[in-house]
């Protein structure tokens, strides 16, 4: 089988999968932070097959929708590559980058080993601001039936994934959890670039809710 046909065959597993996902986790996910890190990766050198491999699974079994199983996703995408005879050091190696994407915790550092796995890191993390970003955290908060904002609920400083992900507070704590936390955890260049442009579009995004919110307005 060729590369090409297998990506053809795990683009059309995922979409068939996640298609339609109503949390902010859906085919759409994939198919942004798939095509964004083919372009950091381009521009990093990186193995483009195991880059576009990786995206296309990150996301196949997210711990979120699982109980919190931290090992689901590496071995649903293990499960898929070796029905399909994919070398063990190419299974090994986006499995691994599946493992180490996530953002775990304020105090918690989630290294990539590789430049691959950086820029699947990278791609990922920019969907997660900006405009699209604030979309899908309002649509998961949503989706767990979280309220937008409580005032008497401060965010967090989580010390470890397991408190991160018994996390049930108000998705505008969620911005000052982690989203604001993206832009200065951007591995590349491109990355980084990019992030500091929609990490000042969640700024004002916050800094208009929170106006709202507690009535000010201009006379």
């Amino acid at each position: 089988m060729t590369k090409k046909e297998i990506l053809s065959k795990t683009e059309n597993y995922v979409r068939d999968k996640l298609e339609g996902e109503g949390s902010g986790h859906d085919w759409w996910h994939i198919h942004r932070v798939r095509n964004t890190a083919l372009k950091l990766g381009e521009e990093e050198n990186a193995d483009l097959f195991i880059v576009e491999l990786a995206a296309l699974l990150h996301d196949i079994a997210d711990h979120k929708f699982h109980d919190g199983d931290e090992e689901i996703g590496p071995s649903t995408a293990r499960n898929w590559l070796e029905n399909l005879n994919i070398d063990e050091p190419v299974i090994d190696h986006v499995t691994q980058i599946i493992r180490d994407v996530s953002f775990k915790g304020a105090d918690v550092e989630t290294p990539m080993k590789t430049i691959e796995g950086k820029v699947v890191q990278d791609a990922d993390r920019l969907d997660a601001i900006g405009a699209i970003g604030i979309a899908r955290a309002f649509a998961y908060g949503g989706h767990k039936g979280r309220e937008l904002h409580n005032p008497g609920i401060t965010p967090e400083s989580h010390d470890s994934f397991d408190s991160y992900k018994k996390s049930t507070g108000p998705t505008l704590n969620h911005f000052y959890e982690k989203l604001f936390l993206l832009k200065d955890r951007m591995n590349t260049k491109a990355g980084h670039k990019l992030a500091e442009e929609r990490h000042r579009f969640m700024e004002e995004f916050v800094d208009q809710f929170l106006d709202e919110w507690d009535g000010n307005y201009e006379s």
